[in-house]
């Protein structure tokens, strides 16, 4: 009889295919004829080969499963930015003419900034009459200068009326300057933070974005007006948004685990992976020197000796299970 797995089509593990899973966690082993029928099991990669008998597959640990597939969709994400900007430095010779065409054009418009010079003024435009901002803005501390020059901006939303939901990485939650701004907002405004976050986003009334456009410049921003790329673009949000820790203006505290703070847990997904000390700071927004510390902390808790062995010890330790519960 054939069974139809209705959530493969969207990337997700089926029914037949999470109890064939359940069952090889459980026996440590499937049957390879078992699994080829279950297309999900090796899309997302949840089993491997038993080096000792090639009937049988060995199910890879749900802990190590789950950070795997969240590296690859966001992956996938970056990809598709990249091609947007590309496509977008493609078209930008094109847009006057397109413009010159009539008010039908603008429905799908897109364009390149390049400098602040170009990209403060047009998020002055699209925040002139906004009643919502929506913003991501990874990569920890940032200079009090920075952030300061959105003040008049958000003020000026919030004196509408209007809200301001903001996502920082955790580290952020250390740095005063960001504190202090928003407390000298008056309005509707919340923060919440994670672990780690795609690149920056400023969303005005789910009708404007602005996004990087270039992987070597802070400088250069890609605005977009196109409706499915902006509901895409706020649906993201709203799914990072309820997997946020609330930062302010009621700070809700980031737990620790038998000596291992969630900050740890992050790093100890990312080690698994095998990242850098380099690519793990970048990913987590802080410098190459704390991530050391932590990880340093981290071998400590877990009395490990060398790379290697911390890398075995977390599996071991259900700490990765504990942070994706």
């Amino acid at each position: 009889m054939v069974v139809e797995h209705r959530s493969h089509a969207e990337g997700l593990l089926c029914e037949v295919g999470r109890n064939a899973y359940l069952r090889a966690l459980q026996e440590n082993r499937v049957r390879t004829q078992e699994a080829n029928g279950i297309p999900c099991l090796a899309d997302l990669d949840l089993l491997r080969p038993d080096p000792e008998d090639p009937l049988w597959l060995r199910p890879v640990a749900p802990s190590v499963a789950l950070p795997q597939l969240l590296h690859r969709m966001e992956e996938c994400v970056a990809q598709q930015r990249l091609r947007g900007a590309r496509m977008a430095a493609a078209f930008e010779s094109l847009m006057p003419l397109a413009r010159s065409e009539g008010p039908s054009s603008s429905s799908s418009f897109m364009r390149v900034l390049d400098g602040v010079h170009q990209i403060m003024p047009a998020i002055g435009l699209a925040a002139r009459s906004s009643q919502e901002i929506l913003v991501i803005q990874p990569g920890g501390k940032r200079p009090a200068e920075n952030i300061s020059r959105g003040l008049p901006i958000e003020q000026g939303v919030l004196d509408r009326g209007g809200r301001i939901r903001t996502l920082y990485q955790h580290t952020t939650r250390h740095s005063p300057p960001a504190l202090a701004h928003y407390e000298q907002l008056d309005g509707d405004v919340e923060v919440r933070t994670l672990d780690e976050l795609p690149k920056r986003l400023i969303l005005f009334d789910r009708a404007y974005a602005f996004i990087p456009a270039s992987k070597n410049r802070d400088d250069v921003a890609l605005e977009l007006r196109q409706p499915d790329i902006i509901n895409y673009l706020a649906t993201t949000f709203e799914i990072l948004w309820r997997l946020g820790t609330p930062m302010f203006p009621n700070a809700e505290p980031l737990p620790t685990t038998n000596g291992i703070t969630p900050r740890q847990q992050a790093i100890a997904a990312l080690l698994t992976e095998g990242l850098t000390d380099a690519d793990i700071a970048a990913r987590l927004g802080m410098n190459v020197r704390t991530a050391r510390v932590h990880i340093a902390k981290l071998s400590a808790v877990l009395n490990s000796t060398s790379r290697a062995q911390l890398g075995y010890l977390i599996g071991k330790s259900g700490i990765l299970d504990r942070a994706s519960g």
